[in-house]
């Protein structure tokens, strides 16, 4: 955790009594609510565009310039992101480091980039922003974290795929992202998914880091409703992490082409995803998904008769101490749509930011549309974090189902099930289910 964040991103107004003073006047009240939530403020503020509100931040406290969140994304960075010029130019007024680098070695300018954002990118080249990859210069500071120190691989001898052993003959890209791409390969004659790292990260010590630490929870997981992990390339170029392929596709492609499924179908489809997460979510090794949606729900075969959850790159491996544990983690961290609002706000959060993303895949299934389908990503999250929530229309959804998704995106996250209490409750949503709602996985 970075020394920068004073505050850690506490939800305001949980701090305690000032030390010292057994009954705390209203005032003391006030300034710890301020102190504890500052952190998570100048990030907030930075999302919003609110340059004034940033600016009287930093007017009474200057070091907030540099503060980080989990994955050592300060303010300059989000307002890079989307483009806040007057943001921006405020926090560069009071200090802020043009160059300063993220957990993947991205400094704003690199965000600005990645965004399209050309006026930003104009304004950050002018006070000497450097591009993702470029030697940064002056990297002193108490903000900076030391070097990462790679986490130590289990007993390879069992996992450890030879890259010759791969055949990519006829091998599909299959999906996309910032570090390599997913292909469809063939592994000793079978059909498998293929991660490979791009060869121009392979020696990059932050992208083998995440690298590492996917294969490291992988290689725990025992599930029929995640993923399985077959093996990786670990002692040769490129990195390359091999789990089975699963015929059926992704749910958001199945959504797609299916629109709203039947009540009896989303029912399936919901207890196969709960089981997965609740093995995820077991004490005291607890794993946040952090980027649950219907592309990182598979379906095992065209018949859609199984679901599995996979994609754990932004998965957290964390040891629980006390079951209402809350962690500082990455605000901004999975996809906006689906983004529980306390990440969004980079909010002290748990696990159950799945069960809110479970929420709006559960809507998703049942509507036939994602969640404000109007909004853009970004919009959504925004208006999901003020408060808002998406709408039911359609008359076929059991009231059941409709007051267990509202539950489950309920805006404080202590109010939401856990995955074993939404397990119980499908289960019996499902055992009531009108005769004219036959299980039958063929009807939508």
């Amino acid at each position: 955790m970075s020394s920068g964040s004073s505050a850690g991103g506490e939800v305001p107004g949980t701090g305690s009594a000032t030390k010292g003073s057994p009954t705390p006047s209203s005032d003391d009240k006030q300034n710890e609510k301020a102190r504890v939530s500052r952190t998570s403020l100048i990030l907030w503020h930075a999302h919003q565009n609110d340059a004034t509100a940033v600016r009287k931040l930093l007017d009474e406290d200057p070091y907030l310039v540099h503060a980080r969140d989990y994955d050592n994304r300060t303010p300059l960075h989000v307002a890079s992101l989307h483009g806040w010029i007057d943001v921006a130019k405020c926090l560069i007024e009071f200090g802020a480091d043009v160059n300063a680098q993220d957990r993947w070695k991205n400094t704003p300018l690199a965000d600005a980039e990645g965004a399209k954002k050309p006026n930003m990118i104009e304004l950050l080249k002018s006070y000497g922003g450097l591009s993702y990859g470029h030697p940064v210069m002056g990297q002193t500071g108490s903000h900076f974290e030391p070097k990462p120190v790679l986490p130590p691989l289990p007993n390879k001898c069992d996992w450890e795929i030879d890259p010759s052993e791969l055949d990519f003959s006829n091998s599909s890209i299959i999906g996309k992202g910032s570090f390599g791409e997913i292909l469809k390969a063939y592994w000793r004659g079978t059909p498998v998914a293929v991660k490979r790292i791009l060869p121009s990260l392979s020696d990059d010590r932050l992208v083998i880091q995440d690298f590492r630490h996917e294969v490291n929870l992988l290689v725990k997981l025992r599930h029929p409703n995640v993923v399985q992990f077959l093996g990786a390339v670990t002692e040769k170029k490129p990195l390359m992490l091999i789990t089975e392929y699963l015929r059926g596709g992704d749910l958001h492609q199945h959504l797609k082409e299916k629109s709203a499924l039947s009540p009896s179908t989303a029912i399936n489809f919901a207890l196969d995803i709960a089981r997965g997460m609740a093995y995820l979510h077991n004490e005291p090794n607890v794993i946040i998904h952090r980027d649950l949606k219907p592309r990182n729900v598979l379906l095992v075969n065209s018949s859609a008769d199984h679901l599995k959850v996979g994609d754990f790159g932004l998965s957290k491996l964390i040891k629980v101490q006390n079951s209402h544990d809350v962690y500082k983690l990455t605000g901004e961290t999975g996809s906006y749509r689906y983004m529980a609002p306390e990440v969004f706000k980079h909010r002290r959060y748990d696990k159950k930011v799945d069960v809110f993303s479970f929420a709006m895949i559960l809507y998703e299934m049942l509507e036939g549309e994602p969640p404000f389908s109007s909004y853009e990503p970004y919009e959504a999250a925004k208006y999901v974090a003020d408060g808002h929530r998406p709408i039911f229309r359609t008359k076929s959804c059991l009231p059941e189902l409709r007051d267990l998704t509202e539950k489950c995106w309920a805006a404080d996250m202590n109010q939401r099930p856990s995955f074993l209490e939404i397990l119980k409750k499908l289960e019996k949503i499902k055992e009531t289910l009108p005769s004219d709602h036959h299980w039958n996985i063929f009807n939508s």
